[in-house]
């Protein structure tokens, strides 16, 4: 047994000796390629999610200041220019010319799903026999069914809750978590655990992007170019899952970097709350951000 680099990061870990260096190598220079890949699509993706939402806000702001729903422009300055943003109800091109948004989600996301199986799935990461002592593959199928099971327990909570109270479904949205932080810490290895959360809100915001969000603009486009009204629950679905996805953003990444804190995050006594509360956290940083 020898020491070695989990994740980029010396740890107390054992591995068998009889691991070829040259194999060890290659991983790790594996690692650090999907790694980088995953971090500049994540900012890409990221810093546009922001961006609009904030945009909306301060639609929103402009209207209610107005009191006549008027069609109102932004002011930015940026780099060596001055930029002006007009929220648009109707389409004034054709529909080849409008920009759209997906494919970052969809490489940050599959990115994020290689490095799992490099990281966990096809190393001894994943399982802690002093916590579980399951094989690896039952923890690799708790793992993908969690991804799986808390896009659709989300999903469901999301249909059932639009137009209700907001404060409703962050209180659910916590207690759920909660629950699934304190399962999957008694069956994976603490910082498997960690990361497989932040996986599933990442999983999450992926399906909104593709399976909500882009459906409903898809819709709203067609019909913008026939000259048809606009579905108003079209865009209020798209609106909502982009507002959820700035909320869980901030609580990926404060997850991700958990890893360089293993004493205050996983390996702590109380870990499953500590992993609440930098959830939480993240909510409460994106609330903010969003009003600035």
């Amino acid at each position: 047994m020898e020491l070695r680099r989990v994740d980029g990061n010396v740890t107390t870990q054992f591995v068998p000796a009889s691991e070829n260096p040259v194999t060890s190598e290659l991983r790790e220079c594996l690692n650090l390629i999907v790694r980088w890949f995953h971090v500049f699509a994540a900012i890409m993706w990221v810093g546009q999610t922001y961006y609009f939402t904030w945009l909306d806000g301060q639609f929103g702001k402009l209207a209610k200041d107005s009191g006549s729903g008027a069609p109102a422009q932004i002011w930015m300055v940026h780099s060596g220019g001055f930029y002006t943003v007009e929220k648009k109800s109707s389409l004034s091109v054709g529909p080849e010319q409008v920009r759209w948004f997906r494919w970052e989600a969809l490489m940050t996301w599959l990115s994020g799903m290689a490095l799992l199986f490099l990281v966990y799935y096809s190393s001894s990461g994943l399982i802690d026999p002093d916590i579980a002592d399951i094989s690896q593959a039952r923890g690799i199928a708790i793992g993908l069914a969690v991804l799986a099971g808390g896009w659709v327990v989300y999903d469901v909570a999301v249909k059932w809750s639009l137009g209700k109270s907001e404060v409703a479904f962050v209180a659910f949205a916590l207690v759920t978590l909660a629950a699934v932080s304190w399962g999957l810490l008694h069956v994976l290895s603490g910082r498997a655990a960690y990361i497989h959360l932040g996986a599933m809100l990442g999983t999450i915001m992926t399906a909104n992007v593709w399976f909500r969000i882009l459906p409903a603009q898809r819709k709203m486009v067609a019909a913008a170019a026939k000259g048809d009204q606009l579905d108003a629950a079209l865009g209020a679905q798209a609106k909502l899952r982009s507002k959820h996805n700035t909320f869980m953003a901030v609580s990926v990444v404060f997850i991700m970097i958990s890893n360089h804190f293993p004493v205050a995050t996983y390996g702590n006594t109380h870990s499953w709350a500590v992993l609440v509360a930098l959830v939480a956290g993240g909510f409460g940083a994106a609330a903010i951000v969003r009003k600035a």
